[in-house]
């Protein structure tokens, strides 16, 4: 089966036969599949009246377990946003009733940011319909080769997440 790399692949070997263009077997395929990747989490979020930054930030929070909250510094950390994102990402996720803030009991100038229950139940549903959509971009490997494709790609990705900073 040939797909678009091996024809952009055998170009370059054509036209640069002193290149080693290697590399682009396998990063050129995992680009395509990120772009493929993103359009169908965007539409499973759309499914549920979300969009992707939306859910990353509740499911920050549902992941926290309860009480499904967690402090604007935290999710900063986790969804990799500036402070005055996270803040307007906040005022617009609480005006929808999906979110609440809180004062922090342990510090009183901070606060705790509470998924709410519709906030929960958007969650659930969206990651429902987005684990749907991802089921169906891996239909066409076993069970073993999905484990062993998520065992070669944590080790390309995990230098990159354990970067200090």
């Amino acid at each position: 089966m040939e797909d678009e790399v091996d024809r952009l692949v055998a170009a370059w070997r054509r036209e640069r036969p002193d290149l080693d263009v290697q590399p682009l077997q396998v990063l050129s395929r995992v680009s395509r599949l990120a772009r493929h990747l993103d359009r169908a989490r965007r539409t499973a979020f759309a499914e549920h009246g979300l969009e992707p930054w939306e859910f990353d930030v509740l499911t920050a929070l549902r992941r926290a377990g309860e009480p499904y909250q967690l402090s604007p510094g935290q999710l900063l950390t986790q969804t990799l946003v500036t402070s005055g994102t996270m803040t307007n990402r906040i005022d617009r996720l609480a005006g929808k009733d999906l979110v609440q803030r809180l004062p922090d009991p342990d510090d009183r100038r901070g606060v705790l940011v509470r998924l709410t229950r519709s906030g929960q139940e958007k969650a659930d549903q969206a990651l429902a319909g987005l684990l749907a959509h991802e089921r169906e971009l891996l239909a066409e490997l076993t069970g073993g080769q999905q484990a062993e494709l998520a065992s070669l790609l944590r080790q390309l990705v995990a230098p990159f997440d354990n970067i200090p900073g």
